[in-house]
């Protein structure tokens, strides 16, 4: 029977080879924003993999956007630069067309890379103003965010869009609106940060005001012909917070607004949700969105089995699967279950005989 994990899906007007997905992965290893050599090692390798779109790390909008000043962003014309030549050198030699998520920080950023503590910056550190719906610090210690006010998301709007046009221009093919992990919208979201009083807090409604409203401005400034999706929390792993219900009604709402694709993830708005890990333990968060909506949605979270991955596809509960440590791990993983699922795999030329089928001596059950 054919491998329903390696079947093609059209997002617009881009069509995936496969439902394999490389999650976005914070790098830490840009300087004031600009991709290094590092990128270009990186992300070519993630360009060879094969998998079906490829995510560049959460990418800042303004420099006060990014978690870490280490953090990768596109919003100067040298940022573009730079990332317009890892772009192209991965489209020109690589297989696997490249995605960008745009992200803000909002409360949590302004603070450590995770190799050098993770904490908040200090005075003496380079700390910057950080920002948030309400003047609710993540957790003890972290800075005081500014309770954001009508000039204050304008300019993230403004900064959204125009880095949108940069990323178009980069040749990004796809684009995703990051709105989980406690970062700025998912704060926006969550009942845990969102503490205003006025059109953009209170109940749901209110709460999910800014996000959608900046989702609608980068729609239009995203050219009509290439998807635009919305990694989102499923829940925020604490009762205090965000429900399933609340991440459907939230999907409901980007979908009439044009949304292509949900990448549904979770926690990162209290410090202290710890969930229980197990394989693919966030995806039926995933099936309940694309159920609800039915917008292609993926599943994340410790899916490195590919039996798994296949068996989340064949459901019909999801339409991709994502991966991201994973593919630091085994930056292959693709050519491994497209073996292991009996499928076919691109691959540039210059790797292709390195597929099990083409030696199975050294693979004895490609023989049988």
């Amino acid at each position: 029977m054919a491998s329903k994990l390696f079947e093609p899906i059209r997002l617009r007007g881009l069509e995936l080879k496969n439902r394999i997905i490389v999650a976005p992965m914070c790098q830490y290893s840009a300087v004031d924003g600009t991709a290094t050599d590092w990128h270009m090692i990186h992300v070519g390798q993630l360009a060879l993999s094969g998998a079906g779109m490829a995510f560049v790390e959460a990418t800042g909008i303004s420099p006060e956007s990014r978690i870490t000043p280490d953090c990768l962003g596109l919003w100067t014309d040298e940022n573009e630069r730079e990332l317009t030549h890892v772009v192209s050198a991965c489209a020109t030699h690589g297989v696997t067309p490249l995605a960008i998520q745009l992200g803000h920080a909002g409360r949590k950023a302004s603070a450590f890379a995770p190799q050098k503590s993770g904490g908040p910056l200090g005075p003496n550190d380079g700390a910057w103003q950080t920002f948030g719906p309400s003047a609710e610090p993540f957790a003890d210690g972290w800075h005081t965010p500014k309770a954001m006010d009508q000039d204050d998301m304008d300019k993230v709007i403004k900064d959204f869009c125009a880095t949108a046009k940069r990323a178009d221009r980069a040749g990004f093919e796809a684009a995703e609106m990051h709105c989980a992990h406690g970062y700025l919208f998912s704060s926006f979201l969550s009942p845990i940060a969102n503490r205003r009083n006025d059109a953009y807090g209170g109940d749901r409604a209110g709460r999910m005001r800014f996000p959608l409203e900046a989702f609608e401005a980068l729609r239009a400034a995203w050219p009509d012909d290439k998807p635009l999706g919305v990694r989102m929390n499923g829940v925020d792993w604490d009762d205090r917070g965000l429900t399933i219900e609340d991440a459907i009604a939230f999907a409901q709402a980007l979908k009439a607004l044009g949304c292509d694709f949900f990448d549904i993830s979770g926690g990162g708005n209290s410090p202290v949700a710890r969930p229980d890990l197990a394989p693919g333990y966030q995806a039926g968060h995933a099936a309940a969105v694309q159920e609800a909506t039915g917008v292609p949605t993926m599943a994340v979270g410790m899916i490195r089995d590919p039996q798994l991955a296949e068996s989340l596809v064949a459901s019909g509960k999801v339409a991709m699967v994502a991966l991201a440590r994973g593919m630091l791990y085994e930056p292959k993983w693709p050519w491994r279950a497209a073996y292991e699922l009996g499928a076919e795999i691109a691959s540039p030329d210059q790797h292709g005989r390195g597929f099990p089928t083409k030696w199975p001596q050294a693979f004895p059950s490609a023989a049988e």
